[in-house]
């Protein structure tokens, strides 16, 4: 069975999540350059080790996300969904790279694409 969050638990995990976050964002802009000199033929400082190193640690910080039952939908940008319950309705709390506050919901069976505002009553 997969956690539920309420909405008061997703936002006190928010600044850990944000941190977890940011450190995604740090990898990949690494990993990014590091493949990219391998590519063009350039030797980043580490090579080729270097790159798998990075996405190694890149793969640990993705996993962080699933051990606690939070969805990672994307990576670039990072797209975070915490199932979670809005009166009474299985919905997905959403949290876009950016945002500085948890506050937008959709329902599993739309995606990112039916993403509301959380009522201000929250």
């Amino acid at each position: 069975m997969q956690p539920h969050f309420t909405l008061a638990e997703a936002r006190d995990l928010l600044p850990t999540l944000r941190a977890n976050a940011d450190r995604i964002v740090a990898l990949r802009a690494d990993l990014a350059d590091a493949s990219a000199a391998l590519r063009s033929g350039i030797q980043p400082a580490g090579g080729l080790p270097e790159v798998k190193a990075l996405e190694a640690h890149l793969q640990e910080r993705i996993d962080w996300f699933a051990a606690r039952g939070i969805q990672l939908k994307g990576v670039a940008p990072l797209i975070i969904d915490l199932p979670s319950e809005l009166d009474g309705e299985p919905v997905l709390l959403c949290w876009l790279e950016g945002e500085t506050r948890l506050g937008w919901y959709h329902p599993a069976a739309t995606g990112f694409m039916g993403r509301r505002r959380l009522p201000d009553s929250l």
